[in-house]
């Protein structure tokens, strides 16, 4: 495994939230050698776990890695007691925050520290971050090394195995044993999913609804399942990681998860583990945005969320990013050439608020440049990119 960018505290016990394979056991075992490893995929550990939850605290001792503890999320209450009065150290891992968050809110807030860790970055296998992305010009032979990756990247996307593989023809059958495994039959069972064809179904409308607004009503219709069973595995998706949700910037808080929002998917090769084709627009569009979310989680940038916007006029805009001091409002746009047409709904955008906007452009080109107030900036930038 090459070097994470992730930071992890020293001192204080850790959950680590993540989608499968996106490399947390490898990571934490890497940092951490001298700890104890046991995971909950063990039928004999997860039996234990059920039966006797602090006798299997104990048996790991004071500093231990637990794998997939979602599998069990009852067991954060023997890990509280631990912490707490064996002054023990605990590094969890789960791929689900299905019931694993409410039930850690309980037992160990205050305790232990949050953290995701999503498939990598893109550079990330190359070394450490070399730029800021909305702060620095990125070098320009690091841009033309981007570049020639760009294709193949947005195509079989970052999952760390998927990074390592020697060819295109393993990368894509790494590809489709996660999407026989992981991403169908792994998510049935870990969120009593019943229904095989329709989670294909929902994988498939999935991709091809990027950039648009998703109506859950019509997922189902689609995938031939009720409204309630398309909303609960829409909420699996994103609780396991594999999908991330933007909400409408143009609602109030109170209505921005009431209504519908845009999906995306959290890596690239998952589409092409499903052999969903796209665009090539959506297929950036998904790309950026993907990796802007794995910025976020990481700390990169201040933001509760990313969201979309779309005005009245249906005018819209990719993501806003809103720390609270600052926005940005961000288009991504396959083109090298971007023109007039391409900048409007930045400058629409701007004139309807009234505290300043920082607009920016991410294009196919490999020039940084300004036009106007936009700033327009390489999608290659995001290479190697904090």
């Amino acid at each position: 495994m090459f070097t994470r960018w992730i930071d992890l505290p020293t001192r204080r016990s850790v959950l680590l939230l993540g989608p499968r394979r996106s490399g947390k056991t490898t990571l934490l075992k890497q940092r951490f050698p001298a700890f104890a490893y046991a995971t909950l995929d063990d039928l004999d550990n997860l039996d234990w776990a059920r039966r006797d939850p602090k006798g299997f605290v104990q048996s790991l001792g004071k500093q231990a890695i637990i794998d997939e503890i979602q599998r069990h999320p009852l067991l954060t209450v023997a890990v509280k007691f631990a912490i707490d009065e064996g002054h023990a150290r605990f590094f969890m891992t789960g791929s689900s925050s299905a019931g694993l968050l409410d039930a850690s809110a309980d037992s160990l807030s205050g305790r232990i520290d949050i953290r995701a860790l999503t498939t990598a970055c893109w550079g990330e296998d190359a070394g450490s971050p070399t730029h800021r992305i909305f702060e620095e010009r990125a070098p320009f032979k690091q841009l033309m090394l981007a570049q020639r990756q760009l294709a193949e990247t947005t195509k079989y996307g970052q999952f760390p195995e998927v990074l390592n593989a020697a060819s295109t023809q393993d990368k894509l059958e790494i590809l489709k044993n996660y999407r026989d495994t992981y991403f169908t039959r792994d998510l049935m069972m870990l969120s009593n999913l019943e229904n095989l064809d329709g989670l294909l179904v929902l994988y498939h409308h999935l991709a091809r609804s990027i950039g648009s607004l998703l109506e859950t009503s019509n997922l189902a219709r689609e995938a031939g399942i009720s409204f309630p069973t398309a909303k609960k595995y829409l909420n699996s998706l994103i609780q396991s990681q594999l999908v991330f949700r933007l909400t409408g910037y143009q609602y109030g808080p109170a209505k921005r998860y009431v209504k519908a929002g845009k999906v995306y998917l959290a890596d690239m090769g998952i589409a092409r583990g499903f052999g969903t084709p796209l665009a090539v627009g959506q297929q950036l569009e998904n790309f950026v945005i993907a990796e802007l979310e794995k910025r976020r989680k990481l700390g990169y940038f201040e933001a509760d969320h990313l969201y979309h916007y779309r005005s009245g006029a249906g005018r819209e805009i990719d993501v806003i990013i809103d720390s609270g001091e600052t926005c940005m409002a961000i288009e991504i746009k396959s083109t090298e050439v971007p023109g007039k047409r391409d900048l409007r709904n930045l400058e629409d955008f701007t004139a309807t608020m009234n505290r300043p906007v920082r607009c920016i452009l991410f294009y196919t080109g490999l020039d940084y440049q300004r036009i106007g107030r936009v700033e327009v900036i390489p999608v290659a930038a995001l290479y190697r990119g904090q």
